[in-house]
């Protein structure tokens, strides 16, 4: 029995019981202030976690959208053209001879055809022709590498910096670095119909405060507002009873905290929990709302799950939420080792709205401190697998990013002459996660947590900002 339970000669269960009653107010003197008022943490205004934190350096960025074509989408069908695909296709040259997940034959053309795109002639695909008509505010950047050709590790490493799911994902080290602007929204969403490969490990908080874990919205039927985050409202009672109520409880827990000596993470995060789902009540519904957009906003994106939750990103950032990731679809979409043209569907379904996306955040004036950033775990191989497939490729693949203080109409990096391995200014994921934290204010270095004895972050003890990419 803790020393609440020993004031009330309840336990807490029991007055959590009585609360809905009326009879929880019986012996509550032991948690009134002298006025009678309940003496909580939330009445005495004490800052939230999630309250907006002095970054390390002037930011260029303020929010963060990360595009994740989870399975692995093709480099060199996509943003990595390599005509010496086509003039050695089906040989199997020494270079081509990279050691991936699994056998793999001679070097396969690209089916598709690259054309050149805006001022900076920048070469994209047919898949993307939306996309390239944005390139002017896109850096490609065609040099990442990874450490392993497998999608759980891969993932992990994209996600938190780390291939064993043991750490905090870079979305919950950006809220506990940064909070959020907007305290009656989650500071950390992810929209993703169903579940990736590991799942919500991917943004998990791991060893930080719960509070900073995301929050994942499966918007795989629709994005109506009455139901994307369900239990939300209290038809019940009112706001001013439910305050009421929650300041209670906040007040026991607080007491409950205070004789485990304030070290619990998980009762921490409980108690802000709870006074996050009271404070969406207000706005969370109205965000998710896209009726409220124009139809022509609403044509400019499309349809389908993923234009939904571009068009939801963007109502999110606009209301302040630190980041959004949208993931493709459920499972691994991207990873076709039987037949490489399945990308055109996949491709198909995000230009319209990736375009529409950068489109709408420029004209709204928001692309300048939002950071857009495209890409998979990892790429494909340029050589064939069953024939018109492409396996899984970690040693050279593309990504980009617009907005938020990057230098658009570049491409960075390179890639062999058929599109394997990263050759010239290679980028590791480590680095694209200290550019992204320094693109948003914060030294990667200094951004750090001490969990069992030692010091962590996101970049581990590895890392370089590619200053090269900034505006």
């Amino acid at each position: 029995m803790n020393s609440t339970s020993q004031q009330f000669g309840l336990t807490r269960r029991e007055s959590l019981q009585r609360m809905g009653t009326g009879l929880g107010l019986l012996g509550l003197a032991g948690i009134l202030a002298q006025d009678g008022s309940l003496a909580s943490a939330a009445s005495e205004g004490a800052a939230s976690p999630l309250a907006p934190k002095a970054v390390h350096f002037a930011p260029r960025a303020k929010h963060i959208i990360h595009l994740f074509m989870n399975g692995g989408p093709s480099q060199v069908d996509t943003f990595d053209p390599k005509p010496a695909l086509e003039k050695y296709n089906g040989q199997r040259p020494a270079e081509a001879d990279l050691k991936t997940e699994r056998k793999t034959g001679g070097l396969m053309m690209s089916p598709f055809k690259f054309k050149k795109y805006g001022e900076s002639g920048i070469e994209v695909s047919d898949l993307f022709p939306m996309i390239g008509s944005c390139i002017d505010d896109i850096c490609v950047i065609r040099s990442m590498y990874t450490n392993i050709p497998n999608h759980e590790p891969s993932l992990l490493m994209m996600n938190s910096g780390e291939t064993q799911p043991t750490r905090p994902s870079m979305g919950s080290w950006m809220l506990y670095g940064l909070g959020t602007e907007n305290q009656n929204l989650p500071g950390y969403v992810v929209l993703c119909p169903g579940k990736p490969v590991v799942g919500p490990q991917l943004w998990s908080n791991s060893f930080l405060p719960g509070i900073f874990q995301g929050t994942h919205i499966n918007h795989a039927r629709s994005l109506d507002p009455a139901k994307v985050i369900q239990h939300v409202n209290n038809s019940y009672l009112t706001k001013g009873s439910q305050r009421q109520q929650l300041d209670l409880l906040k007040r026991m827990n607080e007491l409950h905290l205070e004789h485990r000596g304030g070290l619990d993470n998980r009762l921490e995060a409980r108690i802000e929990s709870l006074e996050m789902a009271f404070r969406m009540q207000t706005e969370a519904q109205n965000v998710f709302d896209l009726s409220r957009e124009t139809q022509a906003t609403r044509d400019a994106y499309g349809s389908g799950e993923f234009a939904n939750g571009c068009l939801a990103a963007r109502r999110l950032v606009e209301s302040g939420v630190r980041m959004v990731q949208v993931y493709y679809g459920d499972g691994q979409p991207w990873d076709d080792h039987e037949d490489i043209k399945l990308h055109a569907t996949k491709a198909k379904n995000v230009d319209q709205p990736i375009a529409a996306l950068i489109n709408d955040l420029k004209d709204r004036g928001l692309l300048e401190d939002t950071l857009i950033i495209w890409g998979g775990e990892f790429g494909r191989t340029p050589v064939s697998e069953k024939g018109n497939g492409r396996d899984h490729n970690h040693h050279g693949f593309s990504m980009w990013l617009a907005g938020g203080g990057v230098k658009g109409g570049m491409t960075y990096g390179a890639t062999d002459e058929f599109g394997f391995a990263a050759v010239e200014n290679k980028v590791h994921v480590h680095d694209l996660h200290a550019t992204i934290l320094h693109l948003m204010g914060l030294d990667h270095e200094k951004l750090s947590f001490r969990y069992s004895g030692r010091d962590f972050r996101l970049t581990d003890v590895h890392g370089k900002v590619v200053k090269e990419l900034l505006a």
